[in-house]
């Protein structure tokens, strides 16, 4: 809800001028009418209408304004005649009227420039860019009559305003990492491959990883499903990368690193995980010193210690660790624990410290007599770790040793219990079993389709709406589950339906090992109690989830442990944010966030995507590119990487299905 004085966001036509009390209407969107917490917005003007919080907007100028932002990303592109130079001529005109020099004429040609611009442009940028300045014309149009018939300067022509632009797409705004996804395509569908990954790492340094184990939430709101299925966006991210690699290329950094500033400014990153290294690289382009302290003899978290070698290749993680370890301000310390004593050491020895540790604490399923130290029980990243440290380090033993032949049951729904089964039958294990309160359409929500399939396909056995009521032992280890079923049975008032234990539906099954993989937590002995930081319901560091400090100056926090177990990619895009920040606190001591950091914020909230648009103008039924898998007989015993991703051909083929649907917003402070 926002108040506005006039808005026609998404065709809410919310007009209050002339009215008062309780004739007043409010904007059913999240505008930004506080742009922030210590500045009003005049104005907010994007690709699907304008809103005015004040009334003494000069909405000419405004128009104007909008118009020039468009002609500086116009002029870059320069893909289409109708994009490139209409952008031009709308701010000609709008400009001319603008400081009292225009004519009628100027605003029917304006008009008509507009109309074919939204026909005839090749992307959506140049499609909408006019739909607010029409607004403005139609519904305003006593304004731009008075200024060409008294031929007069709008009122705000000279007036020194700031306007903030921001550049977005859906898909992008969907991203956690806010990666320019449409650029990196671009980049694939001309085959310069060095330019989709140098935009790629604008926000996003583990473009290898991300473009194999990436949730992708980013193709939910891209529109291109609302014409037919979503462009394969993750598996595109990877051809940068590997192009880089393949070709023994030098880094392609997204701009030019600064040299080290020598200037005894440094950062501490406790955690080699997503978050750390993502906090490390940025800081170290910004020439920043940075030291991470990691308590593993590996780098790479738990995407190295749990994402197994058969989705993650431990080869191609290593080439995005060394990218960041290959920057001159950063260095590493293994094997190193930070405890209490530790980080108080760090915090006095250190401008600012990042707490990106992870939740590495496997939780209980909550079922009667679970004892964690009985033989058989075996948490999920501990087992994890086992698998993975033997294949891709040859640290410790195979977990074959424990799994073959065995009957395994995982408990859980989410990726951890995904690599957790599917780990299992690589090892051995006679039968796997998943149980899983929910159904078939959560899990496959909560990880991905492909996940799911492969899993099945490997073997795993699914047992949906299930939960262990009992765990039987002989005194030395597990022997046996009783599990009871549960069914969905809708709320008659129209709530979300419930679920409600089956009577009949009880069963015990034999077990060897029960692995829960429900969910972990963090490990906070690390934290000094006397320092009192402040932590959510979830026993997670709490930061206000915008600038990534805790209620301890200087001490911030990105990833798993400030939001609990989370995805790569959100990591990611929180760890980006905190350097960011970091980057300006350890020199002026104030916590701030960008124009473009804020104009992220307004945008996430306000929702970029439209699922119930109606796409026109491109064909339809193109069908999506599926990657090569390997087949179930040649992977279902082994660590290969089962998608071996899209050949040249296929990767050109399916970037030219995207639409490029970039899109302009702006706000008038």
């Amino acid at each position: 809800m926002a108040n506005v004085f006039f808005s026609t966001w998404q065709g809410e036509l919310i007009d209050n001028r002339n009215k008062t009390g309780d004739e007043l209407q409010t904007s059913s969107f999240a505008l930004p009418e506080n742009y922030s917490e210590d500045k009003t917005s005049k104005a907010f003007i994007g690709w699907d209408g304008v809103a005015l919080f004040d009334k003494d907007v000069d909405v000419v100028r405004l128009a104007m304004e909008y118009a020039a932002q468009y002609q500086v990303y116009s002029e870059a592109c320069g893909r289409c005649a109708p994009g490139r130079w209409g952008g031009r001529i709308l701010y000609d005109l709008l400009d001319k009227i603008a400081r009292g020099e225009g004519s009628h004429d100027d605003v029917a040609h304006l008009k008509e420039v507009s109309d074919t611009m939204m026909i005839t442009s090749k992307c959506e940028i140049g499609k909408t860019v006019p739909k607010p300045i029409l607004d403005l014309m139609e519904h305003f149009a006593s304004n731009f009559n008075d200024l060409i018939d008294n031929q007069k300067a709008s009122p705000h022509y000279n007036k020194e305003i700031n306007y903030i632009a921001k550049v977005t797409a859906p898909c992008t705004d969907m991203c956690p990492s806010h990666v320019d996804i449409p650029a990196y395509i671009e980049g694939v569908r001309d085959m310069q491959f060095s330019e989709s990954l140098g935009a790629t790492r604008q926000t996003m340094p583990l473009a290898h990883t991300c473009g194999r184990v990436c949730p992708h939430p980013c193709e939910d709101a891209c529109r291109r499903a609302n014409l037919d299925s979503p462009i394969s966006i993750m598996e595109l991210k990877r051809l940068g990368a590997d192009y880089e690699n393949d070709h023994g290329l030098p880094w392609q950094h997204p701009y030019e690193p600064k040299e080290p500033r020598n200037d005894g400014k440094k950062v501490a990153v406790i955690g080699a995980g997503p978050a750390g290294l993502t906090a490390a690289y940025y800081l170290a382009l910004e020439g920043i010193a940075v030291d991470i302290f990691e308590e593993l003899p590996v780098l790479g978290g738990e995407v190295a210690v749990g994402v197994p070698q058969y989705r993650m290749p431990i080869e191609k993680y290593n080439k995005d660790i060394e990218l960041v370890t290959s920057m001159p301000t950063v260095n590493v310390i293994t094997n190193t624990r930070v405890n209490a004593n530790k980080l108080k050491e760090i915090d006095s020895e250190y401008d600012a410290t990042l707490l990106a540790f992870g939740t590495r604490l496997s939780k209980k399923v909550g079922a009667t007599n679970e004892k964690m130290d009985i033989g058989g029980y075996w948490g999920a990243i501990s087992m994890l770790d086992k698998v993975n440290l033997w294949h891709k380090y040859k640290i410790g033993s195979p977990a074959s040793n424990e799994l073959k032949d065995k009957i395994v049951v995982c408990v859980g729904g989410g990726f951890t219990s995904m690599d957790v089964v599917r780990c299992s039958i690589r090892e051995g294990a006679k039968k796997v079993v998943m149980l899983y309160r929910r159904d078939e359409k959560t899990i496959i929500g909560n990880t991905t389709y492909e996940e799911y399939h492969e899993a099945v396909e490997e073997g795993v056995e699914f047992i949906f709406h299930s939960a262990i009521e009992e765990i039987f032992d002989d005194g030395e280890k597990i022997t046996k589950l009783k599990v009871n079923q549960y069914e969905l049975v809708p709320d008659p008032n129209g709530g979300r339906a419930q679920l409600v234990k089956r009577e009949d539906g009880d069963f015990e099954m034999e077990c060897d090992y029960l692995i829960p993989a429900v969910s972990q937590s963090a490990d906070l002995q690390l934290l000094p109690s006397e320092w009192e930081l402040a932590l959510t319901s979830w026993g997670t560091l709490l930061t206000n989830g915008k600038d990534y400090m805790t209620n301890r100056s200087g001490l911030f926090a990105a990833g798993d442990c400030e939001y609990g177990p989370m995805t790569i990619v959100n990591a990611v895009g929180q760890a980006k944010r905190a350097a960011s920040v970091i980057s300006r606190y350890i020199y002026d001591g104030k916590v701030t966030l960008t124009d473009d950091e804020i104009m992220e914020d307004h945008l996430k909230k306000l929702k970029v995507y439209n699922k119930k648009e109606k796409i026109t103008g491109w064909m339809p039924g193109i069908p999506r590119i599926v990657s090569q898998k390997l087949e179930v007989d040649e992977r279902k015993y082994n660590n290969r990487e089962v998608n071996l991703g899209f050949t040249g051909e296929e990767a050109i083929d399916e970037a030219q299905r995207c639409m490029r649907c970039y899109y302009i917003s702006m706000v008038a402070v």
